[in-house]
């Protein structure tokens, strides 16, 4: 929890309760941390966090016992933002540290133990105490700009963005593809699902774990004002979900309603949910149906160079599988895939039969794939998902396709695929 250090009030002394709201703070952010540049934002590309920024500028001018220097940071902040109620707690903690000791962010509301605070009111300051907490956690954080999530093993060119999400964190990533290399550009704060992570069901109120590629936008005439700036639908349930029986549905990236500056970080049905600002500046990054987002309970920061060392037994299965439908050698072809695999609508011996039909009227054949992405799925380690353009030519017909499959480690220590269809 965001706590303040609480010491008695010396009358003689009206600043040492601020003193001690400095202490407080000084425990829970790293002093080096929480001014320069925007914390939402890496190698220099733009004022993204406008109201993170000033927020961690009047933390550390809190540090410092700049009193009057902090009033005045969060009035700018107030200004810039009038709906941001975070800012509004703390500068009702600042005013209040000049004359009394503090114990928790949000002491001008708090009531006698004889006359609580009504539930909604509480839950309102809770939340606004979680949200304190992790945005304080993000100016503690310290990844190395060339380390990625685990699960990218490859992305690429045609995605020019990649995003994901640290569900535990609240933090929402992007990264620019350059040349098939991931580098971090900016980071924002995000809400996810009243109960947490792991959706199974419609209406449990939870975000998805998963690989899922952000889709067009909301048409604005659809979208109340409770979506803010817009609203970008994830493709949840996928294939993965809906093969572990999930089901919902309208899982979004989307912003928040006129009222508040930006949620608590469990406060939504299941969406992802960002400030107006953020949402505005995420746009620029979404590519409808190219830009994938991968939503992990907590990310795993490793070396680009480990991710892609990663990805080497199912690309090298990958190409196994292109050789052997290249060469129209069905018994090997038909070895890349695994128990239980199913395509767009049909179980494995339908498909089988469609193949045989269909590969055994050729002669020759000649098959291509280009923008090969592999993305490891969160949540467990032995399942890949591996999207592709494929171009194939034969003496009976010539099709280009846009391609997904899911590849699943097999216990001979075999990847194999599990689910094939078009995008």
């Amino acid at each position: 929890m965001f706590e303040y250090e609480s010491l008695a009030a010396d009358p003689a002394r009206p600043r040492r309760p601020f003193v001690a709201f400095a202490r407080a703070v000084a425990k829970c952010a790293a002093a080096s941390a929480l001014v320069g540049a925007p914390l939402g934002v890496v190698s220099g590309a733009g004022a993204f966090a406008d109201a993170e920024a000033l927020l961690f500028k009047a933390i550390r001018e809190v540090r410092t016992v700049q009193l009057d220097a902090a009033m005045r940071t969060i009035a700018q902040l107030i200004d810039r933002h009038p709906n941001y109620r975070l800012a509004h707690l703390i500068q009702g903690d600042l005013l209040l540290a000049k004359a009394k000791p503090l114990q928790t962010i949000g002491n001008p509301l708090t009531a006698p133990a004889a006359n609580p605070l009504p539930a909604p009111a509480a839950e309102s300051v809770d939340g606004l105490r979680a949200e304190a907490q992790v945005r304080l956690q993000r100016a503690q954080e310290s990844i190395a700009s060339d380390k990625i999530p685990s699960n990218f093993w490859r992305v690429a060119q045609p995605s020019q963005y990649a995003m994901a999400l640290d569900v535990d964190r609240s933090r929402l990533y992007v990264f620019e593809n350059r040349e098939g290399q991931l580098q971090r550009i900016a980071d924002f704060y995000a809400t996810v699902g009243k109960e947490g992570s792991g959706k199974a069901k419609e209406g449990d109120q939870r975000t998805p774990i998963g690989a899922y590629t952000l889709q067009s936008a909301v048409p604005r005439q659809k979208l109340t004002d409770f979506y803010g700036a817009g609203a970008f639908p994830l493709d949840y349930p996928n294939d993965w979900d809906r093969r572990l029986g999930r089901s919902g549905y309208g899982i979004w990236l989307h912003g928040v309603g006129s009222d508040t500056f930006a949620r608590a970080p469990r406060a939504s049905d299941g969406c992802i949910v960002v400030s107006n600002p953020d949402l505005q500046v995420l746009e620029k990054f979404i590519v409808p149906g190219r830009t994938p987002i991968v939503v992990a309970q907590t990310i795993d920061w490793v070396d680009r160079g480990l991710a892609a060392k990663q990805a080497t037994a199912v690309l090298t299965a990958f190409e196994r599988w292109r050789g052997d439908m290249q060469s129209l050698d069905l018994p090997r072809y038909f070895q890349n895939y695994g128990v239980g695999f199913a395509a767009d609508g049909v179980d494995y011996y339908g498909w089988e039969a469609q193949r045989r039909s269909l590969f055994g009227a050729m002669s020759w054949a000649k098959v291509q794939v280009s923008n090969v992405s592999a993305v490891q799925y969160p949540g467990t380690r032995d399942v890949a998902l591996v999207t592709f353009d494929q171009s194939f030519s034969s003496n009976k017909f010539n099709s280009e396709l846009k391609k997904r499959q899911l590849w699943q480690l097999a216990a001979d220590g075999r990847w194999r695929i599990i689910f094939e269809g078009n995008s």
